[in-house]
């Protein structure tokens, strides 16, 4: 009779951790569904990304060349005539490469918007390349009036007036032109200008 007890109590043990076994398993399932929850937020995440890098792709397109790139300055020589053949001959090739700067980037920004123009069918996302899109055409506009002022100090460079002030006619300076190729005022006239300005507003 004592056997039969033991047997007995072998067969309830073993049912108990079949039980408990059968608790645990559970367990492990609500694991793997937590772990299933963070991949559709990823996703959110990778598209805020993409979005952040077309905006700033784009600021970069929308910059204006409002001043050439890169010249060597013109290296001065004591005593040389103002606005000689060297002189000359150096803001030439600075507003002649400045122009061909400047409408590259015009011809560029029409393509990259020929390019990226597209149907979206939601609402923000068709407001925001409108909203781009006018941005690079007022920076593009402006680029084109720059080409005219540099069209114009061409044409001062052929006829001898480049470089003169042309309000009190002395000499602007070949630092404050490589600074601004298209100036037509010396920087006093300039600042006078400006000071009236102030005073008009």
């Amino acid at each position: 009779m004592p056997a039969k007890k033991t047997s007995t109590v072998k067969k309830k043990a073993v049912a108990k951790k079949k039980t408990a076994a059968s608790k645990k398993k559970p367990a492990a399932k609500k694991v793997t569904a937590k772990k299933i929850t963070p991949k559709k937020d990823s996703g959110k995440i990778s598209t805020k990304k993409t979005t952040t890098k077309k905006a700033a792709v784009s600021q970069k397109k929308t910059a204006t060349n409002s001043d050439p790139k890169s010249f060597e300055p013109y290296k001065l020589v004591k005593g040389e005539e103002y606005m000689n053949d060297a002189h000359v001959a150096h803001f030439n090739q600075l507003l002649l490469n400045w122009k061909h700067e400047l409408m590259e980037e015009v011809d560029r920004t029409v393509h990259h918007m020929q390019d990226e123009a597209a149907n979206f069918p939601d609402p923000n996302d068709r407001a925001t390349q409108e909203s781009e899109f006018t941005i690079e055409l007022r920076t593009r506009d402006r680029e084109r009036k720059l080409i005219k002022k540099i069209d114009e100090a061409l044409d001062h460079l052929e006829s001898g007036e480049y470089g003169y002030c042309e309000q009190c006619g002395l000499e602007i300076g070949i630092r404050r032109l490589e600074a601004r190729p298209t100036a037509t005022l010396c920087i006093d006239c300039k600042s006078l200008d400006e000071i009236r300005e102030r005073q008009r507003g």
